[in-house]
């Protein structure tokens, strides 16, 4: 199996880099492209035989499994633009939640998947989601395997993409802000220095990410663990229950808002809406 990239900024190259370092694809098997043909040169430095095609018709004239790792906003000319060398026995994937399987499958005579990707799966760990429509057994049973290799890959719903993208994919942009935030504040309250307070906070965040992923705790029973009843751990719980009232709920009710957005501008691509 041949795979093609067509994109390779920020979460292509993520795609590209962990898919070869999980032996998910030899580098042989590979071709990528970008608009900026340089940032697809920085990977060939790296993993020299992987094939660096001109364009995105290049690549996806010798892959049959094709990524395409663009704005939502320019996956449609994308796929209009490969469309000829996407016979029927190939699958293309996007990696951007605005636009569903079906609008895919609209423009697309091939078999067809979404798989949302997370900085995360470039460590080989972490969630990818999954979503198919009219999608080959074959292709559905190849994107789960290569996604096995570098996450755990789980199937969604349409419904739920948004909410699922933003615990997966935006998830560690959210949680790494709150750490900083967490660390700048040890440092203004206390005599700690802020490289000393950096490395603490990134080795619990590591050592509690061991934890539950080897099962001796979940995230309630941590935190009972940890929160003895009249302890130092407690009073610092009652600040955070009192303080962050909702701002979880708007951080979704933002995403949501934006994504509802970027719905709009891409839909007119799309003779489907959903």
């Amino acid at each position: 199996m041949n795979v093609g990239i067509i994109g390779t900024g920020n979460m292509g190259r993520i795609l590209a880099e962990a898919l070869l370092d999980g032996k998910a694809v030899s580098p042989l098997s590979m071709a990528i492209t970008n608009r900026t043909i340089s940032k697809a040169a920085e990977i060939k430095k790296i993993y020299e035989e992987i094939y660096v095609g001109e364009n995105g018709r290049d690549v996806a004239e010798r892959s049959s499994l094709i990524f395409v790792c663009v704005k939502p906003h320019d996956v449609h000319s994308v796929i209009k633009e490969i469309s000829p060398f996407l016979t029927k026995e190939k699958c293309i994937v996007s990696i951007t939640s605005p636009i569903s399987v079906k609008q895919l499958e609209s423009i697309a005579d091939c078999s067809v998947a979404r798989v949302i990707p997370s900085i995360t799966n470039r460590a080989l760990t972490g969630v990818s989601l999954l979503s198919f429509g009219e999608c080959s057994d074959y292709w559905k049973k190849q994107i789960h395997s290569l996604f096995d290799r570098i996450s755990k890959p789980i199937e969604i719903e349409e419904n739920i993409t948004r909410v699922a993208s933003d615990i997966v994919s935006c998830g560690p942009a959210f949680f790494s802000y709150l750490t900083q935030r967490f660390i700048l504040a040890a440092v203004k309250e206390t005599e700690i220095d802020q490289d000393t307070a950096t490395t603490l906070a990134e080795e619990m965040l590591m050592g509690m990410g061991e934890l539950m992923k080897k099962g001796f705790y979940t995230l309630p029973t941590l935190q009972e663990k940890v929160c003895v009843k009249g302890g130092i751990t407690g009073e610092g719980i009652k600040v955070l229950e009192n303080e962050l009232g909702d701002i979880f709920e708007h951080v979704f009710q933002a995403t949501h808002a934006k994504f509802k957005e970027d719905l709009e501008q891409v839909k007119k691509h799309y003779t489907i809406q959903s």
